[in-house]
Formats: structure tokens, sequence, C-alpha cells
């Protein structure tokens, strides 16, 4: 294959030509945390941060436990602003770079601390870090014992594309920007679903009612609303061809050619998954350890649906192994549930709050991808900044 005019191909792939190719001991000191060991750790109590404190981009400093830190062990394994956190052990290669979330904190020996020897952009090798987490180019250097860990010289010997510094920059820049998009959107569908978490408390249960309603609700037997049906084996329906859904306790399984049931229905498992409630609004063919619902007397099943997720199903559980379901149990429940009217005005508000989150999902799944593509051009340099 025909090399592209300004490159050259290293052991890290191909790179441009101005970059360099070297290794993480060459641009960072490494350094392991302190052992955790309550019988030989002597001085004073401090906060430390262990592996699952590290995540992609983010250090959680919620609930930090202590050990013991002689006089040089708060010399040598105190944290400083800018020191890169590298996973040893578990998610291998996970990152993050420390930013003085607390005034003074250490690190155990689950974890890698760099910082730079020659200036090297620590924001751009948490982006490194990532792309051979996922590319899988850390697995060649990971020692696989009970549980899979980097050792610190086989770190030190990861090669590493070198840019420029200012292309180091700029690639760090572009890349952090994405992250604070993504992590925007993750606070933004967190108080969306928190915000429909507690609108669904108050609807559901008659705290608050909608403009236009004013009626008593009625204490009913589920029984008297809808009726609880089991599903059947998928043997002899599972066609490739198949339109419609086959449906289980995890969702979607296959297809069927035929369905078992044509309206809109709340489904529950009936064995194994017994608190994930399922709604569906076209025909559909459920297994034997799912439950499907058939509405009465006009009742809606999409009301149903968000008022089976506030039910405490395993309260119902009736076997000592595998969480299970009876029917006759679910139709004896008893809900104080308003007429049909209301059940569509609400079903439809809180629809349309999941339409919402649904959208705001997709939009961070495509931001995701992007940054996907804009780190495999990036950091090969495939597409220059500067």
């Amino acid at each position: 294959m025909e090399m592209r005019p300004g490159y050259k191909q290293t052991e890290v792939g191909v790179i441009p030509e101005d970059w360099e190719v070297s290794v993480v001991g060459h641009e960072f000191d490494v350094q392991l945390g302190k052992m955790l060991d309550a019988a030989k750790n002597m001085g004073d109590p401090k906060p430390y941060l262990g592996n699952r404190n590290v995540q992609w981009g983010k250090i959680d400093v919620t609930d930090l436990s202590t050990m013991r830190m002689t006089r040089s062990d708060l010399e040598r394994f105190r944290l400083k602003r800018g020191d890169l956190l590298v996973c040893e052990g578990g998610d291998v290669g996970r990152a993050a770079i420390w930013d003085d979330s607390l005034k003074e904190c250490y690190y155990q020996k689950a974890l890698h601390r760099l910082r730079p020897l020659r200036e090297f952009d620590s924001r751009l090798m948490v982006e490194l870090l990532h792309q051979w987490s996922c590319s899988g180019i850390l697995a060649n250097y990971v020692t696989q014992t009970s549980i899979a860990h980097l050792p610190r010289e086989k770190f030190l010997e990861v090669p590493l594309p070198v840019p420029k510094p200012e292309e180091q920059r700029a690639i760090a820049t572009a890349l952090s920007d994405m992250d604070a998009l993504l992590d925007g959107l993750d606070r933004l569908i967190a108080k969306k679903r928190a915000i429909k978490q507690a609108t669904m408390q108050q609807l559901l249960t008659g705290q608050i009612r909608l403009p236009g309603f004013n009626g008593e609700w009625e204490v009913k037997r589920l029984g008297d609303v809808l009726t609880i049906k089991h599903g059947k084996s998928q043997k002899y329906v599972e066609a490739s061809d198949g339109s419609y859904p086959i449906l289980a306790t995890g969702g979607q399984i296959g297809l069927a050619s035929q369905p078992i049931y044509d309206k809109s229905s709340v489904l529950i498992g009936r064995k194994g998954t017994i608190n994930q409630p399922q709604y569906m609004d076209q025909p559909f063919w459920s297994v034997d350890t799912l439950f499907y619902s058939e509405m009465k007397k006009g009742n809606v099943a999409k009301f149903f649906y968000y008022r089976f997720c506030l039910i405490n199903w395993m309260q119902y559980n009736e076997a000592s192994g595998v969480p299970s379901l009876n029917a006759r149990t679910i139709e004896s429940i008893e809900l104080s549930l308003p007429d049909p009217e209301e059940q569509t005005a609400i079903a439809t508000i809180l629809s349309d709050m999941d339409t919402e989150i649904t959208s705001l999902e997709t939009r961070h799944a495509k931001i995701r991808a992007l940054k996907q593509a804009m780190m495999q051009e990036l950091l090969t340099g495939r597409t220059r900044l500067v």
C-alpha cells in the first residue's frame, strides 16, 4: 500500500513525519501508589484514591477510605494538581487527571501516578489511553492472573506518538471540548430522569392532579381493570422473516410469524427478572417467562406501565430461589386509580418526558460516536489541527 506523502510507518502505525515515537517511561515519571496493608501501615490516617475512584476523565472523591501514612509516605504519595492517575488493575488504563478537588489526598497501589518529564500534555495521554483501551493495544502489556493488571515495568515500555507541543495542546483541547459536551449532556439526562421520577411519584399516586381533573380516585384490585396472562414457548413461532417481536424479560429476543396479542399491553416478568415492566403498543409474542396484560373497560396500558414501575415487585416474590410472580397475586394488588380519561392525560405527560430523554440519549450517542471518529483522526495525525 502506497504511503501517503508526509507520513511514515512506525511501531505505533502510520503517523506524520514530524511526529516522534517515544515510550511512556521517557515521557512520564510513573509511580505506583502505597500498598494497602492495615497490619503494617503506620502513621496518621489519610484519605486515598483507589481504582474505583478513577473513572474515564473524572475522579469521584465521595466516601473515601483512609489508610495510615508515615512522614515519608506523605511526601511520596501526596497528589499534586495535574497528576495523571491510571488504573493498574480492573479496567486497565482507565485514567483521569487530579484537579485538587480535596485539599489533601493520596493514592493506593492500584493506581499509577504519571507526571510529565518532557511536557507531554496529560490530557492527550488520557485520550491515548482511552484509544488503547478500546482498541485492545493495552492487552499486549497486561499480566493476567486472577485479575488483569498492568505492571509498571511493562507500562513504561508502551510506545506512543509524540506530536509537537502546540499540536498536542490543540488535539487535547478539541477532544476535551467534546468530553465537556458529553458531561453536560450526562448531567442534563440525569436531571431529566430525576424530574420524571418525581413527576411519576406525584401524578401516579394522585398527590398532584392535572388541570381539569378533580374526581375522586377509586381503590381497585388490578384484576378489576386488567387480566394477567402468561406467554408461550417460542419454539414454533420464531421466524427469520417474522414481523412480530418476541419478548422476554430482557426485551426483544427474536421475531415471530404471528402475534400472541395485538393490543397495547404492560408486561412483567413471571420468573427471573420480575422488577422491570415493559410496554408494547404493537402486536407481539411473549415467552412463558413473561406475563402480559389485557386491559378492561377502556383502561390505559401506558398508564399501568408507569404505575407498575413504582411497585416494589420483590415484596410479591413467591419463591426462595429464582424470583417469581403469580398472576392471581398481581391481580389481587389494590391501587388507588383515576378514570381512563385521567389515565390517558397522565400517561401522555410521562410519555412526552420519555421522548425528551430518549432524544437527549440519542444526541449523546451521536456525539460519542463523533468523538470516537475524531480520536481516530487526530491521534494518528490523519487530520491535522496545526
